[in-house]
């Protein structure tokens, strides 16, 4: 299996959330991208969007409910929302999205800072393997792995994904 480039990905990506939010009457999304990987699809969605919107950003590490149990050990690094989120509607962009345990960490830590109007979810890649009932707004594409497969976002530029195997060397 070929995975996707994220250059062909995001102008469709770009255009579908410009559609989704005027469907919705939003004129005006704040945007936060997840740290590592969503940082750099916000970031590149912002560019293909033309806007020089102040991007947010979140790590969610201490908000994960699985880094003990997965053997991920948070290396902390400060959120950075530069706006208020009471009452904004916000654009939350991933990378991968997998179980859905990140997406929940970073819903938790947005509502730690405020009550949003409302939050849009844009991930570039949908692995579809989730644990918990969240689905991308705007989604890349989906695609299915096998059970040892994973998949890798490098960049910040350019972006390409990375397919690995786990357990391997």
């Amino acid at each position: 299996m070929t995975l996707p480039s994220p250059a062909e990905l995001l102008p469709r990506m770009a255009t579908e959330l410009r559609n989704h939010l005027a469907s919705r009457g939003i004129d005006s999304p704040r945007f936060v991208g997840i740290h590592t990987g969503g940082i750099w699809v916000a970031q590149a969605l912002l560019k293909e969007l033309h806007s020089e919107e102040i991007l947010g950003i979140l790590d969610v590490s201490f908000y994960r409910d699985d880094f003990t149990r997965s053997g991920l050990h948070p290396q902390v690094r400060p959120s950075e929302l530069p706006f208020e989120i009471d009452g904004q509607h916000l654009v939350l962009v991933d990378d991968v999205l997998m179980s859905g345990r990140t997406i929940r960490a970073a819903l938790n830590e947005l509502f730690d800072y405020g009550r949003p109007a409302s939050v849009t979810l844009v991930c570039l890649l949908d692995l579809n393997a989730r644990e918990l009932p969240i689905r991308p707004d705007v989604v890349g594409q989906t695609l299915s792995l096998a059970p040892n497969e994973r998949v890798k976002l490098r960049g910040p530029a350019p972006l390409a994904l990375e397919r690995t195997l786990i357990g391997a060397l």
